[in-house]
């Protein structure tokens, strides 16, 4: 008889096995490593409330789908919240003087910044596992559920898209 995913040692082998990439999985779609923590507790827990239902097999891509629709309520949750605070920093802004050389220093991040979060959704994940984490093309394809070719070219597509956005990428190898 197998163990049951509801035994507590089974249950914390199924832990150590999954969370510090479902954790990265998060991280690199909220960038935010607290939040990516606690969505990847409410995704363990939500495991464990379902525990009699979850076959072993099924165990990482219940949480992966579990991480994803945690991260996708955020989101919707944090357009609300991100139109009021534009509207606030903008009428601030207005009133407050912005010296050249601030605005020098956090030009080029704010770009890459934004040149990043402008990726489609899979590519900035893929590009940010690539190039952050350093995971293999081949760990991405498997964690991501996508083929080892659809990996590279999110790679090389977001490459290019950061390149053609920035500048002062073009000449440089990223």
């Amino acid at each position: 008889m197998k163990p049951k995913l509801c035994e507590e040692q089974v249950f914390h082998q199924e832990y150590t096995s999954h969370e510090l990439k479902i954790r990265n999985f998060l991280f690199y779609k909220l960038g935010d490593l607290e939040k990516a923590r606690d969505f990847t507790q409410e995704a363990f827990i939500r495991l464990w409330n379902n525990c009699a239902k979850v076959a072993r097999d099924k165990v990482k891509g219940f949480l992966f789908t579990t991480a994803n629709r945690l991260f996708l309520d955020h989101y919707d949750h944090q357009k609300v919240v991100l139109k009021f605070e534009y509207r606030m920093d903008r009428s601030e802004g207005q009133m407050e003087q912005n010296p050249e050389f601030l605005y020098e220093e956090g030009e080029f991040k704010e770009r890459l910044e934004t040149a990043v979060s402008s990726l489609p959704e899979k590519q900035r994940v893929v590009f940010l596992m690539s190039r952050i984490d350093k995971y293999k093309n081949r760990e991405i394809a498997e964690l991501m559920d996508i083929s080892i070719k659809t990996v590279e070219k999110h790679i090389s597509t977001a490459v290019k898209a950061l390149k053609d956005n920035l500048d002062e990428l073009s000449n440089l190898k990223v």
